[in-house]
Formats: C-alpha cells, sequence, structure tokens
C-alpha cells in the first residue's frame, strides 16, 4: 500500500508542475506515474513499478513528445511589428562595435541598438542592411552602396 501512495503522490506533482510551467516534460514523467501505479495495485513487486514508470516516461517522452510540440507553437514563433524591419536599409548613428556593447542605427524614424553580424566594427553614418532582431536590437550587416544609374543620354532631338 505504500507504494500506492508513493506513485499517487509523484503523480499529482508531476501534474501539478506541469499545469505550472507547460513544458511538456512532466506531464510524460506523469504518464509513467500512472502506469507504475496501476503495476503495484493488484500488488506487483516494487521494483517492477520502477521499470514501468521509466519505461514508460521515456518512452512518451522520446516519441510523443515532438508529434505534441509541433502542434502546440510557443511565443517564439509569433511575428511581431518588428520583422517588417528585417532586410531594410538604415543609417547608423552611432559606432557600431559588438566588443564595446555600442551601436545605433536609425530605422523608418526610430533610434534602435543595434550589432554587427559578423562581429566587425561598422563606422557612424554608414549604411547598413537589418538582417535580424535580437530582443530590442538589430543585427546588421554593411549594406552594399546603392548604384547610381546613368543619365539616358541617348534621347537627343
Amino acid at each position: 500500500m505504500p507504494w500506492v501512495i508513493f506513485w499517487l503522490v509523484v503523480l499529482v506533482v508531476c501534474l501539478i508542475i506541469e499545469a505550472s510551467t507547460v513544458t511538456l516534460i512532466f506531464l510524460w514523467f506523469a504518464l509513467g506515474a500512472l502506469a507504475a501505479l496501476i503495476s503495484v495495485l493488484p500488488g506487483g513487486p516494487w521494483w517492477l513499478s520502477f521499470i514501468v514508470f521509466t519505461i514508460t516516461s521515456a518512452g512518451t517522452l522520446a516519441l510523443l513528445r515532438p508529434v505534441f510540440k509541433q502542434y502546440l507553437k510557443s511565443k517564439k514563433d509569433i511575428r511581431t511589428n518588428s520583422d517588417r524591419n528585417i532586410g531594410e536599409t538604415g543609417v547608423c548613428t552611432e559606432r557600431i562595435d559588438n566588443s564595446a556593447g555600442q551601436g545605433a542605427v536609425r530605422l523608418m524614424g526610430k533610434e534602435w541598438t543595434a550589432r554587427s553580424t559578423d562581429g566587425s566594427v561598422i563606422e557612424k553614418d554608414a549604411l547598413v542592411r537589418v538582417e535580424s532582431i535580437s530582443g530590442v536590437k538589430l543585427i546588421v550587416s554593411l549594406a552594399p552602396a546603392p548604384v547610381q544609374e546613368e543619365a539616358d543620354i541617348s534621347f537627343i532631338y
């Protein structure tokens, strides 16, 4: 009977932790505890319940978690308005130096802190292209110089 209580406590604790974290990890241990509880109810040996718990928990964690996680998207996948800045060109308003932890870019009328993609130093007033966004920092690279078109002088009267 003490093993029944033990597995009930493990089951409840795992469910409480899963409900508070929503990481899809403790759910599988709760299923393992449930299987172990079922194995000791008819009077099964305690060592068998630990084997059942281990196999059930590891198996469901390895096989089912990836499937369920695919359907439950995290907030990392939610696009924000700042994503529209990726690919845009801005002006470096403060020298970008990753090792010194400094740098700023003006983009669409707003000032952003910035870091370079490859760690290179980018001087003030240089044109930069936004490669990605990390938190509130733009990750930029030096933008290619704009190509100036030659005037078409073939149209003469």
